[in-house]
């Protein structure tokens, strides 16, 4: 996802949806499905590539990038047949994406599926997957960002434990190899996430404000804020309880903050909820420095005011999502969020 998502949904707000029939049917609330760990990704595995979302606008250059990072994390790769395909904003139509997936689901050599990129277009495919395809062959998923919608829903309809992590262009830092294949690869609990590596102007450890301290445990569920909102209502709609909630977010306004949280916990998503962290939000800020806008909310305040009358957990600054330095986060395994110290830890192990 980039900052011109705006841009992209109001383009395709009004643009007609393909001519496929939806596998549910839209608004029914869905059961929580019995979790479901895929094998662990080992060196030498075969990566598949797909493109769910927005175009490869330079196809061969990012296609050449994505494969030669992989191959030197240690991993053969396949690329999928429709990969680069073009409509419009969109990395093919709906039936070509979804073609896609589902080849790599079927494809007993592909061990993960990681998505290229992010930008627009995963939500679209939600109701067109084969949901019994991808229980019956669980594989790793990664991707983050507008991936979000694709990770959650297939978490959702199907239980299987998917992958809040980088796409394939993304910047592979140590930190980020290390925890790309350590939880991918390994049949044991991570423990506690490090702290992200950070040095610049004096600036030496991650700041992370405690908006309300404690410890708490529950399943890990979240991903991008928009794409998340963009579930509400739908089959695909996580359930929330009994959950620590975490949120990345990327090029909107404190004003857009405020409106999908506040949806969020008007619809009652907050509800039974352990605990809440957020990343960074580096670029969630006014849009204009004109004078009017000075009195504008900060994301600290937009996020106190929202969870002042909860008594659970919350913090805000962790390193996931738009950064270069970012663990993969598993949806759906226990995990420990202490918001005094601002650490999280994974129970469980995601793979098995």
């Amino acid at each position: 996802m980039t900052t011109s998502r705006r841009q992209f949904l109001q383009q395709s707000s009004l643009a007609a949806f393909a001519t496929l029939a939806p596998s549910f049917s839209m608004g029914k609330k869905i059961k929580s499905q019995k979790l479901i760990k895929p094998p662990a990704l080992q060196p030498g595995d075969t990566i598949g590539l797909v493109a769910p979302a927005s175009v490869l606008f330079e196809a061969n250059r990012t296609i050449i990038e994505a494969e030669e990072k992989m191959h030197e994390l240690g991993f053969k790769t396949k690329v999928g047949k429709n990969i680069r395909k073009r409509r419009g904003y969109l990395a093919g139509n709906i039936e070509e994406r979804i073609a896609d997936l589902h080849d790599m689901f079927r494809d007993d050599e592909i061990k993960a599926i990681v998505a290229v990129r992010g930008g627009y277009g995963s939500a679209q495919l939600l109701p067109h997957l084969d949901y019994e395809l991808i229980r019956k062959h669980p594989k790793i998923l990664v991707g983050y960002s507008d991936i979000t919608a694709l990770a959650l829903g297939i978490y959702v309809k199907t239980g299987l434990v998917t992958f809040h992590g980088p796409v394939a262009i993304s910047t592979f830092t140590d930190y980020t190899k290390k925890y790309f294949l350590s939880t991918l690869g390994s049949t044991e609990p991570i423990g506690e996430i490090d702290d992200a590596p950070y040095s610049d102007n004096l600036q030496t450890t991650n700041r992370v404000w405690t908006v309300r301290e404690g410890i708490a445990e529950g399943r890990l569920i979240g991903g991008n804020l928009t794409l998340f909102q963009t579930l509400i209502g739908t089959p695909c709609e996580p359930d929330t309880r009994d959950a620590i909630l975490f949120f990345e977010e990327v090029g909107e306004e404190p004003y857009d903050l405020d409106r999908m949280l506040n949806h969020l916990k008007q619809v009652g998503k907050f509800e039974g909820v352990r605990g809440v962290f957020f990343d960074k939000l580096p670029s969630v800020k006014p849009a204009s420095l004109q004078p009017g806008f000075y009195a504008s909310l900060s994301t600290e305040q937009v996020i106190e005011d929202v969870f002042r009358e909860y008594s659970f957990p919350v913090c805000f600054g962790l390193s996931i999502g738009h950064i270069k330095n970012k663990p993969t986060l598993p949806l759906g395994i226990k995990a420990r969020l202490d918001a005094t110290k601002g650490r999280l830890s994974l129970l469980e192990a995601a793979v098995k």
